[in-house]
């Protein structure tokens, strides 16, 4: 089997198959000689596999001479923001809303930011030169799970003093590192969630629930007669949103409602949002409409934050529900997007509903993924293709082509006005790739 390298977000594998202790052990014998010397903070989410991986990853840094403080299970976000307070790199072992049978390892530099690509090649370099090796008797690491308190209380202080009395709102923990922290940090804001999937017990995480699975998320908000729901992925880094009736509001929309409340109160730089080449024609149209500049990314919510960092930028995210509030945090929280939106709406005296259409209006979209013999190392194939089809659909539809970066596939998306000329055109754009990469 070849050894893992390094994907778009850390690595991420079948526990104990394909992700193994030893390997994790050398992953961080190779993040300690790149990223320290200073203390690693590591934070896992609630997986069965996620204390040994901790110990293994603990046992790596101490190879290297390096120590560990260990965080136990917390969300993503509270290991980047207690990074950045520290100024320590650190690490989050989850595997995000994948199911409980797999895991993974991000890395985060001193300061609280994912690795660019410069720090992730030095690290793979690093990795590359050492054998993985079993871990050995377990190690003392020092508990700073206390920490966690300064994180929460981070979030509430992003709010300066406001509060959110009286709000009813319902919550998916996703049986995953939110579960002990979200509860407890909104009823100290005033909120009376309606908590579920919070009983994680190590296989349970993503099962059926969290941002993946809304069903019972939409279920509980009309049955409660809540005034809007919440729900997050394993390791609490996202959160997607579903409004009264039990409509999705995702990534997009709640970025642009953030804009436009952020514009309104001169608090958006340069009055300008970075989202990733994935955000929908409607949320481009939208933002136009109020004078808020779009700035296009690769997807990967790491280069939303480079994109964000390079132009001085505040706001940011992915359609998944990744934002990113740049003067609040260094990566995507899904706890501080909660509180953000839930403060949003509470001022506007609106609902989540009504905010969302004013902000845009969703363009249909199709996505069709082309397997091919061979993954090409470029699309100049599709140049004309592509150019005819967007001359076709003009300023009312959007055109993106692009290779998988794992599989051999071509990713062919389209938007358009209604479902049917997005469709049709995708359908054009598929049979060119089919006949030039059979």
């Amino acid at each position: 089997m070849s050894r893992l390298r390094f994907g778009t977000d850390g690595v991420r594998a079948v526990a104990h198959t394909e992700l193994t202790l030893g390997f994790v052990r050398a992953l961080g014998a190779a993040a300690a000689q790149v990223l320290g010397p200073q203390p690693f903070y590591i934070g896992r989410d609630t997986r069965e596999s996620g204390a040994a991986f901790e110990q293994a990853l603990a046992q790596g840094l101490a190879d290297a001479g390096v120590s560990a403080r260990s965080l136990g299970v917390a969300p993503t976000p509270a290991v980047a923001a207690l990074c950045a307070a520290d100024d320590h790199p650190g690490a989050m072992i989850s595997a995000s809303h994948n199911p409980w049978t797999d895991n993974g390892i991000k890395l985060f530099a001193a300061g609280g930011s994912k690795l660019s690509d410069r720090e992730q090649d030095r690290v793979q370099s690093v990795l590359d030169e050492i054998p993985d090796t079993e871990p050995g008797d377990p190690i003392a690491v020092e508990d700073a799970s206390a920490e966690i308190s300064r994180y929460e209380a981070h979030v509430v202080d992003s709010l300066n003093g406001r509060r959110l009395d009286g709000a009813r709102i319902v919550i998916d923990c996703a049986n995953g590192a939110a579960s002990a922290v979200a509860p407890t940090l909104l009823r100290s804001l005033g909120v009376d969630p309606i908590v579920l999937h919070a009983s994680p017990d190590g296989r349970n995480i993503n099962e059926g629930c969290g941002s993946t699975h809304l069903a019972d998320l939409q279920a509980a908000v009309i049955a409660e007669g809540a005034d809007f729901g919440l729900a997050f992925d394993g390791d609490a880094d996202r959160v997607l949103a579903v409004d009264h009736e039990g409509t999705l509001v995702d990534g997009d929309e709640i970025i642009g409602i953030c804009a436009i409340d952020r514009q309104a109160r001169s608090e958006l730089v340069e009055d300008t949002v970075v989202v990733t080449v994935m955000t929908n024609l409607g949320f481009r149209i939208g933002m136009r409409r109020r004078g808020i500049k779009v700035v296009d990314t690769a997807v990967g919510d790491r280069y939303v934050l480079e994109a964000l960092d390079s132009g001085g930028w505040n706001l940011g995210g992915e359609q998944s529900g990744h934002v990113i509030f740049r003067d609040l945090a260094t990566t995507g929280d899904g706890l501080l997007t909660a509180v953000q939106l839930l403060d949003t709406v509470r001022r506007r005296g609106r609902t989540l509903r009504d905010l969302a259409d004013d902000t845009m209006r969703r363009l249909p979209q199709v996505l069709e993924n082309v397997r091919v013999g061979e993954r090409p190392s470029d699309l100049t194939f599709m140049a004309a293709a592509i150019a005819a089809a967007e001359a076709d659909l003009g300023e009312s539809g959007r055109v993106l082509v692009r290779t998988s970066g794992t599989e051999p596939l071509v990713r062919v998306m389209v938007e358009a006005e209604d479902i049917g000329a997005a469709q049709n055109t995708a359908d054009r754009l598929v049979a060119v790739v089919r006949e030039a990469r059979p």
